[in-house]
């Protein structure tokens, strides 16, 4: 069975983690048998958000997966941990494929997965991700990197992108629709695509408060 692990840690980005769990922590085997076995892997209690988490393992158990997930946290200045930074290059090291999320591509950066390698992040860090690691040619306008064992997307929606990408190549793409449709969202968006475009949400039409939000 194929294991991902979910390396999580203070500060987490409880959006990326939410969706790394509803497409490789649900039970889905009536698509794929076996599914993934997804674990949750940090240094003990951490928060994301509003939320708590218990982690199954320590951060060393993720050399023991095939697919190691590292979402983003809120605050870039803050420097990932040395302890996450280590395990996470273990764990590339071990075999594992290493996929980032949103601002995860700095903890990616950081170990050094990304040196030499084109990479991507969210948009509104792009810029710092490259004056920090000026080694790591950084994509501001696509929606995933996809390096072979390295992994970036995009922020935010952009996760789904790359998590979807991921099953598509561990299982075909009739698979990863499948999955797309439970979640009722796309079923393929090209790494290539631009993060966002600047056409405006179109306003509502024969709504009472529509002249008040123009």
């Amino acid at each position: 069975m194929h294991t991902v692990a979910l390396a999580v840690t203070d500060g987490m980005l409880h959006f990326e983690l939410s969706l790394a769990y509803e497409v490789f922590g649900a039970d889905l085997t009536g698509l794929a048998d076996p599914w993934y076995d997804f674990v949750v892997c940090g240094p003990g209690a951490v928060r994301a958000g509003r939320f708590r988490l218990e982690p199954d393992h320590g951060l060393d158990h993720l050399q023991r997966a095939d697919t190691v997930i590292v979402p983003g946290w809120a605050d870039v200045e803050v420097n990932p941990s040395a302890d996450l930074i280590d395990a996470v290059r273990a764990a590339h090291e071990a075999g594992a494929r290493v996929a980032s999320l949103c601002t995860g591509a700095f903890v990616l950066a950081a170990a050094g997965l990304l040196d030499g390698k084109r990479a991507t992040t969210h948009w509104a860090h792009a810029r710092d991700l490259a004056d920090r690691h000026p080694q790591v040619t950084v994509d501001p306008d696509v929606l995933y990197v996809d390096n072979g064992s390295v992994l970036t997307s995009a922020g935010k929606a952009a996760a789904m992108d790359l998590c979807l990408h991921l099953v598509r190549l561990d299982h075909g793409s009739s698979v990863a629709n499948a999955v797309a449709r439970r979640l009722v969202v796309p079923p393929h968006r090209d790494g290539g695509q631009a993060q966002f475009v600047t056409t405006p949400v179109p306003a509502p039409d024969n709504h009472p408060l529509a002249e008040l939000f123009p």
